[in-house]
């Protein structure tokens, strides 16, 4: 089941580094970015997610939040924020649930893992429908920024 543009996004719960609970309907009201990446402190995952750091005045203007996932720990996810300075919410799927239900998840990854989320973006409206939607094969590939962008451009 993938999921289709104009879709409702599935709803979650998940802790997030400072242990609490985060649910997507706490965004009800704004543009969400939700960014899966497969494994903290990792090249590319740390390169994508610095971008967000460095550009977040970009998705503060555009009424957007974001949310950066992955099936890593709270704690691997905190020890990975507090290193790399991020400034958005970071939120452990550690039992794979969110990430399976965006479709977002590998079978098998690298080195014999399995269950590792896939580098994927979404663009969840104020209603909660799926706007932009990005799910990458290669973990070495990067979302298309401009186009998530672009999209909440047209959402404000």
């Amino acid at each position: 089941m993938s999921i289709q543009i104009g879709d409702i996004a599935p709803p979650f719960t998940l802790k997030s580094t400072d242990k609490k609970d985060v649910s997507l309907s706490d965004y009800t009201g704004k543009n969400v970015v939700i960014l899966f990446f497969p494994l903290a402190f990792t090249g590319v995952c740390t390169d994508e997610l610095c971008s967000i750091r460095d550009n977040k005045s970009d998705y503060d203007h555009l009424n957007a939040e974001i949310l950066a996932i992955s099936v890593d720990s709270l704690f691997t996810l905190g020890k990975f924020k507090e290193i790399e300075g991020y400034n958005f919410t970071m939120l452990s799927d550690w039992n794979k649930d969110t990430a399976k239900a965006y479709g977002a998840l590998y079978d098998e990854f690298v080195l014999g893992m399995k269950g590792v989320a896939k580098r994927s973006a979404f663009v969840v409206d104020k209603n909660g429908k799926i706007q932009y939607a990005e799910i990458l094969e290669s973990a070495g590939d990067l979302p298309n920024f401009a186009a998530i962008n672009e999209t909440l451009k047209s959402l404000s």
